[in-house]
């Protein structure tokens, strides 16, 4: 229940367990709007949410599950995902791993490889790292209380929120892109969503609002209301079962909800990947260290700080393999560049192709392997080498 409080003449909202002092007029008036709806048995939001859900508006493979390990793997494909595009991966994840165990039970390279093209890899980390927790700390049960959900590896209070309450009933309100946008617009919302008291902000209202007893039809309709209707661009005003009682709507502010105030930053990185090639191996190497696209694997790297377009200046690059010997390489080509945009960076990637014309190595640094050119396939690599291989463009002798 949200009440207020006067302390020396400062209004402050009480909102469960916390308050907000001097809160901006925007957050001041969203609480007073609810209070105020509250009045009835159901506010109108919630009402109007809970009458307008059909699961046939939106159908998707996980929506009528209840298994909860099948809504967390749901979930946490569609973090950083788009529903058509996860929806193979999680047919493809749910058909090979049925299970918990199964999926704990998985060599890594295995799960990274099924991975493979979606992102955000680490993801498949925490997944995999968390089913192997469940499988051996909880005989392989997946755990029905939020607090224990929450603890899992790689779960955040939305994923927790959204399995407690879709397996479980649990009376906890998911707060995405989707709820940050639906709710920021309805009651014209401009606290930042950026920033740790927005956050709480709208934690607070979403579960205000939510029905304890219809939890998961409501966290549902809040998410397709948002994917549907209430959209990043061009929402269907119109077609809107909230719109008469919309604030952003009636006060024209639509376009600017919600509001961020933290712009992002992209670095620039240039990779050079030397792709050696013999008829009967190609070099390959395990990304291990903590960054971007760690545990896949890769061609042998030299990172610059701009694009070569020649390659003594590729040779002269301090960060070139002193155990690659230049006199065993003829170079082939070179293809790219190739851009990937990434949250925060931009790769951009060349490829160096070089015929190996010394003898085979016998000596080679810890993680370089060499594998079987028809095995190629059967690894894992980051998107702009796999576009390198969709595109044909590995030299065949």
């Amino acid at each position: 229940m949200i009440t207020p409080r006067n302390d020396g003449g400062k209004t402050s909202f009480c909102c469960r367990h916390f308050y907000f002092e001097n809160a901006p007029p925007s957050f001041q008036s969203a609480y007073l709007y609810i209070r105020l709806m509250a009045s009835s048995s159901f506010p109108f939001f919630t009402r109007t949410l809970l009458d307008w859900y059909e699961p046939e508006r939106r159908p998707l493979a996980w929506k009528h599950i209840t298994d909860p390990y099948l809504i967390w793997l749901s979930e946490i494909i569609l973090q950083q995902t788009r529903a058509e595009q996860g929806a193979p991966y999680f047919q493809k994840f749910s058909e090979c791993y049925p299970t918990v165990s199964d999926l704990a039970r998985a060599a890594e390279d295995e799960v990274m490889k099924m991975w493979e093209g979606l992102g955000y890899y680490s993801r498949a980390r925490n997944l995999h790292a968390a089913a192997k927790f469940i499988h051996t700390e909880y005989g392989g049960v997946f755990p029905d209380d939020y607090e224990r959900i929450r603890a899992l590896k790689g779960v955040g209070p939305y994923t927790a929120a959204a399995i407690a309450s879709f397996a479980f009933q649990l009376p906890y309100a998911v707060v995405d892109g989707n709820v940050y946008r639906l709710l920021s617009r309805f009651f014209d919302d401009a606290t930042p969503i950026d920033i740790s008291q927005g956050i709480k902000h709208f934690a607070g209202l979403a579960q205000e609002l939510l029905p304890k007893d219809s939890a998961a039809t409501y966290n549902q309709a809040m998410m397709d209301m948002g994917a549907t209707i209430c959209t990043p661009k061009k929402p269907l005003c119109e077609a809107c079962p909230l719109n008469r009682e919309c604030q952003g709507l009636a006060n024209g502010t639509i376009t600017e909800r919600p509001v961020k105030v933290k712009k992002l930053k992209r670095s620039t990185r240039y990779f050079n990947y030397l792709v050696v090639q013999h008829p009967d191996f190609r070099m390959i190497e395990k990304r291990t260290a903590k960054d971007i696209w760690r545990n896949l694997y890769q061609f042998p790297l030299v990172e610059t700080k701009a694009s070569l377009d020649t390659l003594s200046q590729l040779l002269e690059e301090q960060s070139w393999p002193d155990w690659l010997l230049a006199e065993n390489l003829q170079l082939i080509r070179k293809l790219g560049p190739r851009k990937q945009e990434l949250t925060h960076q931009r790769i951009i990637a060349d490829f160096w192709e070089f015929k190996y014309i010394g003898n085979r190595p016998d000596r080679l640094p810890e993680g370089i392997n060499l594998i079987k050119p028809e095995n190629c396939s059967k690894f894992a690599f980051p998107k702009v080498i796999s576009w390198y291989f969709d595109d044909n463009s590995l030299y065949l002798f």
